[in-house]
């Protein structure tokens, strides 16, 4: 496994700079390890909602999870805000640092990373492909 450590700064998106971070180093199998940090707008596609949800506010990064890969992402985010209230969604484009956000992302060796339609769920999902050396890429 490979990992990469990052900090973004105030006023960078942060899914952006993920899905650019990840074409810049070509990650094949990229995950989040961890995040903290602070952000000043939220964008969130909460559950079973089709529409990103936006919301202004001096946020704490509580955990950020998913997968990076050429074809795209599949990110978690949580965040708390002032009183302590929490919530959590899908990371969509509108994320604002605040005042950092400190990463550290792994990246898997010997596997890819795929996105394609699932016609049982509606939505691009994981395609995991195992690299042997000397052979054909294997879908798990």
């Amino acid at each position: 496994m490979k990992t990469f450590a990052l900090r973004l700064h105030p006023g960078q998106d942060l899914k952006q700079s993920l899905v650019a971070f990840s074409r810049e180093h070509n990650l094949r199998a990229g995950f989040i390890l961890t995040c903290v940090g602070s952000l000043s707008r939220a964008g969130l596609r909460l559950a079973a909602r089709p529409e990103t949800t936006l919301y202004e506010d001096n946020f704490e990064i509580v955990s950020l999870t998913g997968t990076l890969c050429p074809d795209g992402s599949h990110l978690h985010i949580s965040i708390s805000d002032g009183r302590g209230v929490t919530l959590g969604g899908h990371l969509q484009n509108g994320n604002i640092v605040r005042t950092t956000a400190e990463l550290v992302i792994g990246e898997l060796e010997g596997v890819s990373f795929s996105r394609l339609p699932d016609p049982q769920t509606g939505y691009d999902e994981l395609v995991v492909t195992e690299q042997k050396p000397g052979s054909q890429e294997q879908p798990r």
